[in-house]
């Protein structure tokens, strides 16, 4: 089995994982001066050197901006350095291997009145492509058949299930810490024979920033 050291920088609270071991971050002024030093005591704890990694991988968004980039731009340096793979893992395709039922949606709240969102098979097919709305207009995409919901914290979004036809279906509370699965999923690609090339590496922010928004060439 490949050894992948995979992290998650995109909100407050984060995660690095290696080798079935997986720690909790909670950095609410940001990651930059903390994770590469967590991540040499998460590789202390489990006996292992970098050069013992066999890829690297981090979750890509969507989520806070910054915290994305952190996550990318360490995991990027890493696999360069030692001449590893490197990928880079939706969020939303995390969370939706966290359900059990045969359509998820997956769901992050966007902020704004929004929600970033997609939908997935059991397969890990993806059915909706990772989109941002408002969370009525994407209860208005759902198939008639039931669903599973899938977030960190459902709370902004349940009420506004109440009434619809959505009120019963389930909804499964995904634990702040996914690192070990975007482990997983990078340890799928890898073996698939994907290069993993940390060149390649690109963000998952699914809307821009109000930099690219506001930003207007002369």
């Amino acid at each position: 089995m490949n050894r992948v050291l995979a992290l998650d920088t995109t909100a407050e609270f984060g995660s690095i994982a290696i080798a079935g071991e997986e720690t909790l971050l909670h950095a609410p002024d940001g990651f930059g001066g903390l994770i590469f030093a967590r991540i040499e005591q998460l590789l202390q704890r489990t006996g292992l050197r970098l050069e013992d990694i066999d890829a690297f991988a981090a979750a890509a968004g969507p989520g806070s901006f910054t915290g994305v980039r952190i996550g990318l731009a360490c995991v990027k340096g890493l696999a360069e350095a030692m001449g590893k793979p490197a990928f880079a893992i939706s969020n939303l395709e995390a969370l939706s291997r966290l359900g059990s039922h045969a359509t998820r949606v997956p769901l992050i709240d966007a902020r704004r009145g929004e929600v970033y969102a997609a939908i997935f098979d059991a397969a890990g097919h993806t059915l909706l492509h990772e989109t941002v709305c408002r969370f009525p207009a994407l209860l208005e995409q759902l198939p008639e058949r039931p669903v599973e919901f899938i977030a960190q914290d459902f709370g902004p979004f349940e009420a506004a299930l109440a009434g619809t036809r959505f009120a019963g279906y389930p909804v499964t509370q995904a634990p702040r810490a996914i690192a070990s699965v975007v482990a997983c999923i990078a340890e799928e690609r890898l073996a698939a024979g994907e290069p993993g090339d940390p060149a390649g590496l690109d963000a998952n922010y699914v809307r821009r920033s109000d930099a690219e928004l506001l930003f207007k060439p002369w």
